[in-house]
Parts: C-alpha cells; sequence; structure tokens
C-alpha cells in the first residue's frame, strides 16, 4: 500500500536544502505521495530510506518494456489523467496484425513494406514499432516460425497472442531474446502464463471480460512475482471499452490502485470492418489513454496521420521542442551568400531550413535561442529583440565566415530593424517574408 505524504515525510533527511526543487522536505514528501515527484530529485536520501520509498515514488503506472534494439518501446508510466496537469511520458505504441498462417513470401512482402513507413519531422524519425503474431491455426511450428522471422529479420519487436500454452511457449522460445509480449493471461490460463512469463523474464498481458475481473488475475500475477503487465478489458465496443480505459487511469491515479496500474492495450482492428474506421478508433485510444494500439494493417496514410497525433500529444507542453543555437550551412554557402537569421523553435527551423533546401540558394542561417517561442511569440516577449539579435550576430561566429554584412530577418519581426542597425552599424538589414513558403521565391528574387 502507498505510504501517506506524513509517513514519507517521516524517511526524508529534513534539510529542507531546496534541491528537489520545493522549499520543504514536507513539500517534497507530499509531491512523491501525489506522485507528482520522483525519489531521484533528493540527493540526501539513505538507502535505507530508498527502500521503504520505492512503492510511493514509483509512478501509479508502471513503466513496462517491450522488446529490445532500435524500436524498444516503454508504455505506462503515467502519472497525471490529462497532459495539462504536467506532461504524458511514454507515447502510444503502434502494432500491425499478422496471421502465423501466412507464406513467407507474404511475410518478407509485409515486413518490407512495414520498415519502409518512417517519416521525418523536426528531426524525429516516426515510425511504427509492434508486431502482433496472432495463432489462428494451433500449430506451435508455424507460430514459432514466423515469430522467429519477424524477431531475427525485422527491427520490428512483438506481441505474441494465443490462448493455448503450447503454441505460446513454442512462440516464446523462437523469440525470447526479443522479449517479446504474452498476449494474454485470463482465468483459464493464468497459472501457465504466469509461470510462462516469469520463467523467461517477459511482460505479459491480462485478459478479462470487465476491468474488475481484471484485479483478482492481476493480484495473483503479483503473488507469483511478475511486476510487468498490460491490461486488457475485454471490451470490443467503442464507447465501452472508452470508458473502461478512463477508468483503469482514473482508478489507478486517483484511488492509487496498484491492481489496475498499468498500462492497456487495444484492438482497434476488432472494433471495425476497413482500416478507415480503425484509424479513427485508434486515434480515440492514442488520446484516451492506451499504451498500445493494434490495427489490422500499417498503411502510410492510416499510420501517418497516428503518428502525427502521438506526436503531438506525447510532446512536454511545458518545454518547447528546441534546436541548438548557432550557425547552419544549408546548400554549401560561402563569404558571399545571404545571411538569414531566425528563432530555435524545432518546427521553425525545420520549416525555414526545409524551403531554404528547396531554393537551392546556398545560405547562412542563424538560430538565435528563444527559449523554443516561435518568431512573433518571441518577439511579443522580449526573447527576439532588436539589440538581443544584433549582440548574437556579433558574438556566433558568422562575422568570420561571412563578408556580405547584410542580414536578412523574419518579416513577423520588422519591428526590430532599427534596434539591429544601432547595434550593427554598417550591416544592410533586409525585412524577409513572413510566411516560410515564400522564402523560395524572395530568395531566388535577390
Amino acid at each position: 500500500m502507498a505510504l501517506t505524504g506524513i509517513q514519507i515525510f517521516k524517511l526524508l533527511p529534513k534539510t529542507n536544502c531546496k534541491e528537489c526543487g520545493v522549499p520543504t522536505c514536507l513539500a517534497f514528501a507530499m509531491n512523491l505521495a501525489s506522485g507528482k515527484a520522483e525519489l531521484d530529485s533528493c540527493p540526501y536520501v539513505s538507502e535505507e530510506a530508498k527502500a521503504q520509498l520505492a512503492e510511493a515514488s514509483a509512478p501509479p503506472i508502471r513503466p513496462v518494456v517491450i522488446g529490445k534494439g532500435v524500436r524498444k518501446v516503454t508504455t505506462g508510466g503515467e502519472t497525471v489523467q490529462y497532459r495539462h496537469e504536467k506532461t504524458f511520458f511514454n507515447p502510444t505504441a503502434l502494432a500491425a496484425l499478422v496471421a502465423s498462417d501466412i507464406s513467407d513470401a507474404d511475410l518478407g512482402k509485409k515486413l518490407k513494406g512495414f520498415n519502409a513507413l518512417q517519416f521525418e519531422r523536426v528531426g524525429l524519425n516516426l515510425r511504427p514499432e509492434l508486431i502482433a503474431l496472432k495463432d489462428v491455426s494451433g500449430n506451435k511450428d508455424a507460430f514459432a516460425k514466423v515469430a522467429k522471422v519477424i524477431a531475427e529479420t525485422s527491427e520490428f519487436n512483438l506481441i505474441l497472442m494465443s490462448d493455448n500454452v503450447d503454441v505460446m511457449k513454442a512462440g516464446v522460445e523462437a523469440s525470447k531474446f526479443k522479449k517479446p509480449l504474452i498476449y494474454a493471461a485470463t482465468a483459464a490460463n493464468v497459472d501457465a502464463f504466469g509461470a510462462l512469463a516469469k520463467d523467461n523474464d517477459l511482460p505479459i498481458a491480462v485478459k478479462a471480460a470487465s476491468v474488475e475481473a481484471l484485479v483478482p488475475l492481476t493480484e495473483k500475477l503479483a503473488a507469483m512475482g511478475i511486476k510487468d503487465m498490460v491490461l486488457d478489458s475485454g471490451a470490443r465496443e467503442p464507447k465501452a471499452l472508452f470508458e473502461d480505459q478512463v477508468a483503469i487511469r482514473r482508478a489507478a491515479l486517483k484511488n492509487m490502485n496498484r491492481s489496475v496500474g498499468f498500462p492497456t492495450i487495444t484492438f482497434a482492428c476488432e472494433m471495425a470492418s476497413n482500416l478507415d474506421m480503425e484509424t479513427l478508433i485508434a486515434a480515440t485510444f492514442i488520446a484516451k489513454y492506451s499504451g498500445i494500439v493494434v490495427l489490422s494493417d500499417f498503411t502510410g496514410e492510416s499510420v501517418f496521420p497516428l503518428l502525427l497525433e502521438r506526436l503531438n500529444i506525447f510532446t512536454d507542453p511545458q518545454r518547447p521542442m528546441t534546436v541548438t543555437e548557432g550557425i547552419y550551412e544549408i546548400n554549401n554557402p560561402d563569404e558571399n551568400s545571404p545571411i538569414l537569421v531566425t528563432t530555435n523553435f524545432a518546427l521553425t527551423y525545420f520549416i525555414v531550413s526545409g524551403e531554404i533546401e528547396a531554393s537551392k540558394v546556398p545560405c547562412w542561417l542563424l538560430i538565435k535561442d528563444s527559449e523554443g517561442l516561435s518568431v512573433l511569440t518571441a518577439w511579443a516577449a522580449g526573447k527576439f529583440a532588436g539589440d538581443d539579435v544584433g549582440m548574437f550576430v556579433k558574438k556566433c561566429g558568422i562575422m568570420d565566415k561571412a563578408k556580405k554584412q547584410e542580414l536578412i530577418i523574419p518579416g513577423y519581426a520588422a519591428a526590430i530593424v532599427g534596434d539591429i542597425e544601432e547595434e550593427l552599424p554598417g550591416w544592410n538589414i533586409i525585412v524577409g517574408p513572413r510566411e516560410a513558403a515564400h522564402i523560395p521565391a524572395f530568395l531566388k528574387s535577390k
């Protein structure tokens, strides 16, 4: 059972050192009890106290690692009901269903197609992570063969789906080096599947007919020493499943119910008759609150919008995505190439740099630290003021690389021209386009 704030406070050093980010040890203890802080934030807590505080400081929804390699995913680990309260940490993993009776040729073709679904966005490589291998014939050799091919020849990690213990054992034996998720322990097979998960140190999904029916199963597995679980409430109708997702998250976070304090898995592939509707359902459960969503297939038109939604939801709203301040060379500039300046908001950088690349005009792009704000917001907040931009141009080193004393600033920051000119006497300050899409034509005209 989780410790109260006062119980935690008694185990802390009581120095009120403020190094944890709050004024007192009591305040830190209250944050630990409510899941709003991490124990590692306290530099002086003793090892003995750490052992007693482990349960209180652990996320109310346990983080579960599935797979190994570049597509290894962590699901769960969430600490808030709503994203604006703090942030969501571990993005929903996307899985595609593959049947165990698939032919070798079709499997190879499918894996090749799946692997090509990688998209670059604001400097990040967005891609799906999992394949859910479903036993459709009860043939353990066929199941193990496909599991082995996927594990050994692709980057994808596995969800092994069967209610047959022998089939599952064969699949685990063929792919356990990739740390697959076993799906699923039920009331009928919990002992055998639990033993298989424990013996091979693998995460296991738990399936029941309702949220309430999950509790005795998770408690039984926990008593066996199994910690890494994923929950399936059994609902296959969107409204009922939505209610289950909210109920599980609320019980784990608000009521600190450790019996349901695990990530969930949902099957959009079992709730629609076509991939378009599956995608809509998947989008719902990426937002509320599935740890893994299984689709019947991966296609670009389905996966790409889901990956973008996931990126938006699981980007920390309190920490804008940024790029490093400095000088960026685009299209191999020389000492006479144009010099542009903008903010370090990642989306601004990638849009502007992309348009400059498309123009084929060699340019120097100066990125000024604006604490991750876009141009107009940074200017309004005083983070992209004329004197600051001028000082940055002086100190960044561009004067050693370029002879042309001409600076192009964003159109939305036209008001800072005078201040930059005062800071950079002799420079010609040019107001560029307001919209990045107009940059290629602007550069070519010059």
